[in-house]
């Protein structure tokens, strides 16, 4: 039995050098049944297992603190107590640890006081009141205010005056409670939502050319203040719009945060109103062209949102004339598409020559308009068909395209460019508007919120529509009108309202 029990210990430290059975070797070593030597090559083999588990042990630890830093520094500290957890597993740690893959925002400085900015200014400049002696005002207020001059950014420190109970005077060029002057808010604009850089670049555009300081969220707020600034003259040319003689129409695909949705332009001969993230439906079409209101042309494609919408329409030749060349161009073997594109070209041409006759009268014009038809007729007839599953899918589009354009001269929306010379064949105008936007979409400048799309549909219809109608768009022609507008109270678009509303009412006066 001792023998027994002798071979079992010492099977038990030769395959379990790590998980012996202390009181079975205890005991064994009290009766003798283990040898001194015995003993001494235990302790031997638990040391190599001890150094060898150490330098394991290490080697973890190395490569655990290329993911988790904070095991590296637990490892140094004394071990913790049950009262004082690990710092690697503590709250504040973990914390530490989420907040690393958050974007991290640099702590705000706070506002500056106006009185250093005021010291900080490069000149002064006085403010009084229109109509009152100097010597009876107080000043009542100070502001510093950026402002580019000579292309390089300026702050001028403002005194403002005023008579005792009388209202303040504002500073000529600086929208209320903002900063920096109207040219800066244009400039940021243009950058922004013209030329389509974003709010980094265009902040650093800024600092290189003009030296003008402007962090991110002050150019993000500064466009919201221009836009509020802007937001009646937005409703001006909405109105405008509405009660235009001919309204270009055209959409294309946007997004508002992650939602998928529409951008719309409106264009007519002197308004240009964009829609950044709206629905391409009746009702958006209701609130920018009232049936009760709109009696114009409206220039479009053929989408189905525009079909029987408006009185008199004009359906775009680019549209249709672009179905067939690709026809023409994809199946090259097909003779009757190249003849037809061939027929179809001339027919558009010669209805262009005749709508730039000036020479023909509305009568005239009617006549043309009936010859063309006719001819558009014949030329359609033959190759009406109804479309059948058995057809390829070139012979179905092809079918389709004869279909539409059977369907446009029923309800004449082919020739009415013929018949009215102001009207374009094609709806380009605003297609040409929409190619800056798309580019921005592309590149996934698009809006995060339905504010911010707002914003940009005000901005844009403004800055657009000056385009359409000062004879130079620059910057200076720009700043020299919409300083007009602060001087005098009433904007260009506010002007063109008047005069419409002059002109129905003295039309009313004669019915």
């Amino acid at each position: 039995m001792p023998a027994r029990r002798q071979n079992l210990a010492l099977v038990v430290m030769r395959a379990l050098p790590v998980g012996i059975d202390l009181r079975l070797l205890r005991r064994d070593a009290r009766d003798g049944l283990v040898s001194v030597d015995q003993l001494l090559d235990l302790i031997d083999q638990q040391e190599q297992t001890i150094q060898r588990l150490r330098r394991d042990n290490q080697h973890l630890q190395q490569r655990l603190a290329q993911y988790e830093p904070e095991t590296g520094s637990a490892g140094s500290t004394n071990t913790p107590s049950a009262e004082t957890p690990s710092p690697s597993y503590s709250l504040d740690a973990e914390e530490k640890r989420r907040r690393r893959h958050r974007r991290r925002r640099k702590k705000s400085p706070g506002r500056t006081p106006t009185e250093l900015k005021f010291a900080a200014a490069d000149r002064t400049h006085d403010v009084y009141p229109d109509g009152v002696r100097h010597r009876d005002c107080q000043r009542v207020r100070e502001r510093a205010v950026w402002r580019l001059e000579a292309g390089r950014a300026v702050r001028v420190g403002y005194r403002i005056f005023a008579a005792p109970g009388g209202p303040e005077p504002r500073i000529p060029g600086v929208t209320p409670r903002c900063e920096y002057g109207i040219e800066i808010l244009v400039v940021l604009a243009f950058l922004v939502y013209v030329i389509g850089i974003s709010l980094d670049k265009a902040c650093s555009v800024l600092g290189f050319f003009c030296q003008l300081p402007l962090a991110k969220s002050q150019a993000d707020a500064l466009l919201r203040q221009l836009a509020q600034h802007w937001d009646d003259e937005f409703d001006l040319l909405c109105a405008l719009i509405a009660h235009a003689a001919v309204v270009y129409l055209d959409e294309t695909g946007w997004k508002v945060g992650t939602t998928g949705c529409s951008l719309w332009a409106f264009a007519s001969q002197w308004q240009r109103v964009f829609l950044f993230g709206c629905h391409k439906d009746d009702d958006t079409l209701d609130q920018i062209l009232p049936p009760e209101v709109f009696d114009g042309i409206g220039v479009s494609d053929d989408a189905a949102v525009y079909r029987d919408r408006f009185k008199r329409g004009q359906k775009c030749w680019a549209h249709l004339l672009r179905k067939t060349i690709r026809l023409a161009l994809l199946y090259p073997r097909k003779k009757t598409y190249q003849r037809f594109l061939d027929q179809l070209l001339k027919l558009y041409y010669d209805a262009k020559r005749v709508a730039a006759d000036g020479r023909l009268g509305p009568e005239g014009r009617k006549l043309r308009v009936c010859e063309l038809e006719n001819r558009l007729c014949d030329l359609c007839l033959p190759y009406h068909h109804e479309t059948t599953p058995e057809m390829k899918p070139h012979e179905r589009d092809f079918a389709n395209l004869i279909d539409e354009l059977l369907r446009l001269f029923v309800t004449e929306e082919l020739f009415t460019f013929v018949l009215v010379p102001e009207v374009e064949a094609t709806n380009n105008r605003s297609e040409r508007l929409l190619r800056g936007p798309a580019q921005d979409r592309k590149a996934g400048r698009t809006n995060q919120t339905a504010t911010g799309a707002h914003r940009r549909s005000v901005i844009v219809s403004v800055l657009e529509s000056l385009r359409a109608n000062l004879e130079t768009f620059n910057l200076a022609s720009v700043l020299e009108e919409v300083g007009r507008w602060m001087t005098e109270g009433i904007s260009l678009f506010a002007r063109q309202w008047r005069a419409l509303q002059a002109k129905l009412a003295a039309a009313e006066d004669t019915s």
